[in-house]
């Protein structure tokens, strides 16, 4: 089971959006994520008026490391760590610092 899921709100750890939100777009398989609004970057593109695509510059979001990222509790209004714990025959995720069920 992973730790961070698509959905989650997260806290950016490092890096030059430290301190922002935002919510887990899509996991990559290699151990990174993609994170709404988060490490924009510009790239130049050029016309192909064959494909009807128009140049410019455009701007997209690029994955950032896991290890970055750290799940958000609104109870605390602070980053937390991710734990977990069996309820019967499921397994759940839990807030490590608060022991509250991460509802998604």
């Amino acid at each position: 089971m992973l730790k961070i899921k698509r959905d989650d709100e997260v806290i950016i750890l490092a890096g030059k959006d430290k301190g922002k939100r935002g919510k887990v777009r899509k996991v990559l398989a290699d151990n990174r994520v993609l994170v709404s609004g988060i490490n924009m970057v510009k790239k130049h593109t050029k016309a192909n008026p064959q494909a009807g695509v128009a140049g410019g510059i455009l701007e997209s979001e690029r994955p950032i490391e896991i290890s970055n990222v750290a799940i958000f509790n609104p109870s605390t209004n602070k980053a937390d760590r991710v734990g977990f714990k069996v309820n019967g025959d499921s397994k759940v995720r839990i807030y490590k610092s608060t022991g509250e069920e991460i509802g998604s």
